[in-house]
């Protein structure tokens, strides 16, 4: 077996499409996804799981229904399973995501912005 670091900023290099989730890595039934965003996202929910961002390059701001939550560079938020948020990035922002293997961008919202799932760099 090899013992290789995964480097974030290499994997970020390799793709440029947005709101476009990509898996890095999987512990147990969990996926490492990074993903590039910049404007606005869809409202949605994730009504079986929580969703952790983690803040890599930007700004990354978390909407509510009720108020919302501003990311910068090293931060992390933890979204509740079953809360409504919207993301959004005044420019491009790249982050990371943790969510179980199987979790849909957009939660049951089907929009231009659903992405694939399960894609690999």
């Amino acid at each position: 077996m090899k013992y290789l670091p995964i480097n974030l900023h290499e994997k970020l290099s390799k793709f440029q499409d947005q709101w476009s989730p990509k898996v890095i890595a999987e512990m147990n039934d969990y996926q490492f996804k990074l993903v590039k965003v910049e404007g606005d996202f869809v409202w949605h929910k994730h009504e079986d799981t929580d969703e952790v961002f983690i803040v890599i390059e930007g700004n990354l701001i978390i909407e509510f229904r009720d108020g919302d939550v501003k990311l910068n560079v090293g931060e992390m938020f933890v979204v509740p399973r079953n809360v409504e948020h919207k993301p959004y990035a005044k420019s491009e922002c790249k982050i990371m995501l943790v969510e179980p293997k199987g979790v849909v961008n957009t939660g049951k919202e089907r929009t231009e912005q659903t992405a694939e799932n399960d894609v690999w760099i």
